[in-house]
């Protein structure tokens, strides 16, 4: 594990990323160097090709490479995430994404493009249309957002919705198309629409996509709009939102190495003494403390049996999976908010400048509220799990 995040690798990584945030510029250097050292296909099994480390080990790598750069961590999530999901099916004897954990061993970029503007249902519906192309594949239109990789992915992997055409789903409905377009085939347009207050290194762009074809051998599943329990779509939803708490518990553990470092090293005029004597500062840092022990606790429970699920069935949750990894992102993120929160207060006003990272880190976080799950799609999960669907 130590080989694909070295001590220097980091280093470098850490230095980079204020320049980064102020240029609003894409973390390509960061990106060669993870390439060069295998990290891209951390989860690949290593007869695949790749390094072969579970989803716990994984979070675990990306919680420390996000401590160093959030935006870069949270970029190359959306990459870990395709390879997640094609891990979590090869695991459990379905081979249809083995191509995309032999690319991702190569060295391609993945980006995720399912995301878009209003729309709430996100894997369950889709606003962009899939229209067949009459030999099995599909050409998409419609826009996404939020698609990070945006300079560099040369896999996107998209949604939409077909709706007439020559496929049909059962009573003739329509059906959600879950297929892969590629950077050469074209078709689409990146929009320079990423200015945002953090994760700016993430370059997280619009994508139009007007025509993008997938054809027929990257069609990776047609079903039905609304829940699902297909393994494609619960690998989705588990590795997006696990990974995801992993940069986020990232976050807090470099907000709490900060806050801990500020308070030694500031001195009180009014005691003479360093803030980390304070009482109220030492009971701060404490909270901080066990907010992010629970985190951790909570991260490695749930990795560990998505992890041994694949060969211990008593393990395997089904939808339950839905409430266990969708209540995991807002309790971490929700967290991690609170913990920088607290790192700034102990920190000081020397946190709002520019050149502060714990600054940058109170802006990066805030991007945890909008990653699906939100707050609200958690609750009604939850509320569904224990009392029905609503009527």
């Amino acid at each position: 594990m130590t080989d694909l995040l070295s001590d220097e690798l980091l280093a470098d990584v850490r230095r980079r990323a204020a320049d980064y945030d102020r240029d609003n510029a894409f973390f390509s250097e960061d990106l060669a160097d993870l390439q060069a050292s295998g990290y891209l296909g951390a989860m690949v099994p290593a007869a695949l090709g790749g390094a072969g480390l579970t989803l716990r080990q994984t979070a675990r790598l990306q919680a420390r490479l996000a401590a160093h750069a959030p935006a870069t961590a949270l970029a190359v999530n959306m990459h870990h995430v395709w390879v997640g999901v094609g891990r979590y099916l090869h695991e459990r004897g379905d081979s249809s994404l083995d191509w995309l954990l032999r690319e991702a061993a190569a060295g391609e970029v993945f980006g995720f493009g399912y995301s878009e503007p209003g729309n709430d249902l996100v894997l369950l519906g889709s606003r962009t249309e899939a229209r067949p192309d009459g030999n099995g594949g599909f050409t998409f239109h419609g826009r996404k957002i939020f698609t990070s990789n945006s300079p560099a992915w040369t896999r996107l992997g998209v949604l939409g919705l077909e709706k007439t055409g020559m496929l049909r789903g059962r009573n003739g409905s329509a059906r959600l198309v879950h297929a892969f377009i590629t950077r050469e085939g074209g078709g689409f347009e990146i929009l320079d629409d990423w200015d945002t207050i953090g994760m700016r290194a993430s370059q997280s762009r619009s994508t139009v996509l007007d025509g993008a074809h997938a054809p027929a051998d990257r069609v990776l599943r047609l079903l039905p709009p609304g829940p699902s329990l297909d393994p494609y779509v619960l690998g989705i939803f588990t590795s997006f939102e696990v990974l995801l708490s992993a940069v986020y518990a990232g976050i807090a553990d470099r907000a709490l190495e900060l806050a801990v470092d500020a308070a030694g090293k500031r001195t009180s005029m009014k005691t003479g003494k360093s803030y980390a004597q304070d009482p109220d500062v030492r009971r701060r840092i404490a909270d901080m403390a066990l907010a992010l022990d629970s985190v951790w606790l909570q991260l490695d429970g749930i990795t560990g049996d998505l992890d041994a699920s694949a060969a211990d069935p008593e393990l395997d949750r089904g939808a339950g999976w839905f409430r266990a990894t969708a209540g995991l992102k807002v309790r971490v993120t929700d967290a991690a908010r609170e913990i920088v929160d607290q790192a700034v207060r102990v920190s000081g006003g020397s946190t709002y400048f520019n050149g502060s990272e714990l600054g940058r880190l109170y802006r990066d976080v805030l991007a945890g509220i909008f990653h699906p799950s939100s707050d609200d799609a958690a609750h009604a999960t939850v509320a569904q799990s224990l009392l029905g669907p609503l009527e």
